[in-house]
């Protein structure tokens, strides 16, 4: 194996990234640039900066665009300029608090973007054996609305977990670094994605040294929607392998979705901010925010070593089977915080 295909990369967008941060980390202590909007579906103390995503983004830009070994094709150009738009609209955003209609039309145009260069998913394994090509106009409309649903929903999913310092960060370190792994196999070999891949666990490797309990900055919109993106473009780079960075994201995923039915039931948007995650509800039982962000970390990296040696169905059966159990501890701790109260 030839480590310097993938370890200049990650040095180089780590050194980057940390200079970045501790330069912004800086200029907020200087001129007082502070989060001046800390929601309610955060526990950070106020005076952090949340441009922790500018960091994350440029510094995977510069390290994608100095690789000799990458080579610098239409659905790569793609991606770095939909990063570009995330990166500003996140900055917008984390300045003037844009409504959650405004960031939902940005993230559908931003997949419509992503999919006419060329950023879509051709195929989706069958877990019976096989795969489904999307050819022809059904197909092709197939894969739009999947790749709309896909992406749209893992950013939200991330975005949603980002609430306590480390976890979105960590979880998205495991799922790339599953990701890394799987590129090097013999049956799927794919070196673009492997250094990729390395850029990104380098710039988010960075970022948790200053995101992990207690923050000294903040991912801000546009560092959860770049985490988000970038997986599950990922995914979709990878050869479709929506299965594996599914089953690595079970947690976020089942969270999301029963927040989702928790505020329709309320009758609320289910945009609106609030303290109805598996992240919030464990720390109302008086579990640490380090015992929390480890908690999620195990998980992950567990589910990750079982989606990395699973066939498709074997991945399906998992997810069910955690979601299961990830059902069950919201259940039983909504009844132990009901008790509480």
């Amino acid at each position: 194996m030839n480590y310097s295909l993938f370890l200049m990369p990650l040095a180089v967008s780590f050194i980057v990234a940390v200079f970045i941060l501790i330069a912004i980390i800086l200029f907020g202590r200087k001129n007082g640039e502070a989060d001046l909007r800390i929601e309610s579906r955060h526990v950070h103390r106020s005076g952090i900066s949340r441009f922790g995503g500018v960091a994350l983004i440029i510094s995977f830009i510069i390290a994608v665009l100095i690789d000799r070994n990458l080579v610098i094709d239409a659905p790569l150009v793609g991606l770095i300029l939909a990063l570009v738009l995330i990166l500003f609209f996140g900055v917008i955003d984390d300045l003037r608090q844009l409504s959650w209609r405004t960031q939902f039309f940005f993230q559908i145009a931003l997949v419509l973007f992503v999919y006419f260069i060329g950023i879509r998913l051709e195929f989706v394994s069958n877990p019976f054996g096989g795969i489904f090509l999307f050819t022809g106009s059904v197909g092709i409309f197939l894969s739009l609305v999947i790749s709309i649903v896909w992406i749209v929903f893992i950013m939200n999913a991330i975005n949603w977990v980002d609430g306590l310092d480390g976890v979105a960060g960590g979880i998205t370190f495991i799922g790339v670094l599953s990701v890394f792994f799987l590129s090097q196999r013999e049956n799927v070999n794919q070196p673009p994605i492997t250094i990729i891949s390395a850029i990104l666990l380098g710039s988010l490797a960075a970022f948790l040294i200053f995101n992990f309990h207690s923050a000294k900055i903040m991912a801000g919109t546009s560092g959860s929607m770049f985490m988000g993106f970038i997986l599950a473009i990922l995914a979709i780079f990878a050869g479709a392998k929506i299965a594996t960075t599914f089953l690595v994201l079970t947690i976020p995923i089942i969270d999301a979705l029963w927040v989702i039915g928790q505020r329709f039931r309320a009758g609320v948007s289910i945009f609106s901010p609030d303290k109805r995650h598996l992240h919030f509800r464990l720390l109302e039982i008086g579990w640490s925010q380090k015992q929390i962000c480890f908690f999620y970390y195990a998980v992950t990296a567990i589910v990750s070593f079982v989606a990395l040696n699973t066939n498709a169905l074997g991945k399906i059966i998992a997810f069910v089977c955690l979601g299961v159990f990830t059902v069950g501890i919201l259940l039983g701790i909504n009844k132990k915080i009901s008790a509480l109260k």
